[in-house]
């Protein structure tokens, strides 16, 4: 079983790139995008109901902004957009989806802002997300969660982490909010094969940094510790073009 998750910057956008084409031959069980910026009714037919799979949408009030969605072979048991909380909720940023045998989570995490001025913000949708994911595993459910994190965990997830240590995704309060979750046991799936540094899944358009290297993985594959014996590999597909992330992944036996 394969799923990938991928920060689109507009689905719009990456359609006229060749997004279909792209996901017919990566086929993937399941795909999680972020910052789809539409409207399902500003969305092409081809977009919405692409052969053989099922797709759920969530996006923000504010139109051209955020946005999540999901596609995949098997229709789930339920759907829930949001966390419950209509300031977090109002941006389109959580698609819950309840398969047979565990929950998934696709998100795209607020980023901390111009000045850092929506870090509170980030925090507490963080420590929102954190209750909603406990309640499951509480529960007894396997758990997993993916997308856009907005936060580069080490020093190794970054280019220049010295540079950075005073803006948002690498802030110690943001990197501190990662060490307590994996603290609970969540495991990050690319960190668990690939301890090396070097690998990234966002680079900044304005200053051309793909073509340096020059980039963040800030897009995760996090699953809870029931799900590790069926974990076969987790990859960056830093060779996908469209957008300024590139898709990561997970193969596990389902």
């Amino acid at each position: 079983m394969k799923l990938l998750s991928w920060n689109v910057n507009g689905i719009r956008a990456v359609e006229k790139k060749g997004f279909l084409s792209w996901l017919k031959d990566a086929s993937p069980d399941i795909l999680c995008l972020q910052e789809t910026k539409a409207q399902p009714d500003q969305l092409s037919a081809a977009v919405i109901s692409p052969a053989g799979y099922h797709s759920f949408w969530s996006s923000a009030r504010r139109k051209g902004y955020s946005g999540v969605a999901v596609y995949t072979k098997t229709e789930p048991l339920k759907v829930e957009e949001g966390l419950g909380v209509d300031a977090f909720d109002a941006e389109g940023r959580v698609l819950i989806c309840t398969f047979n045998e565990f929950i998934l989570f696709n998100l795209y995490v607020p980023n901390g802002g111009s000045g850092n001025k929506r870090v509170p913000f980030k925090m507490a949708f963080y420590d929102c997300l954190l209750k909603k994911l406990e309640k499951f595993r509480k529960a007894g459910k396997a758990v997993v969660m993916c997308g856009d994190i907005n936060t580069a965990h080490a020093e190794i997830d970054l280019a220049r982490p010295k540079e950075n240590e005073k803006n948002t995704g690498f802030l110690p309060e943001e990197r501190a909010w990662l060490t307590r979750f994996l603290g609970l046991g969540y495991i990050d799936t690319f960190r668990h094969f690939h301890k090396s540094p070097g690998h990234y899944s966002w680079w900044d358009y304005k200053t051309k940094a793909r073509e340096r290297d020059v980039g963040w993985r800030i897009d995760y594959f996090f699953i809870t510790p029931d799900l590790l014996p069926r974990l076969q590999d987790a990859f960056i597909l830093k060779d996908v073009l469209g957008s300024d992330h590139c898709p990561v992944g997970i193969i596990w036996n389902y």
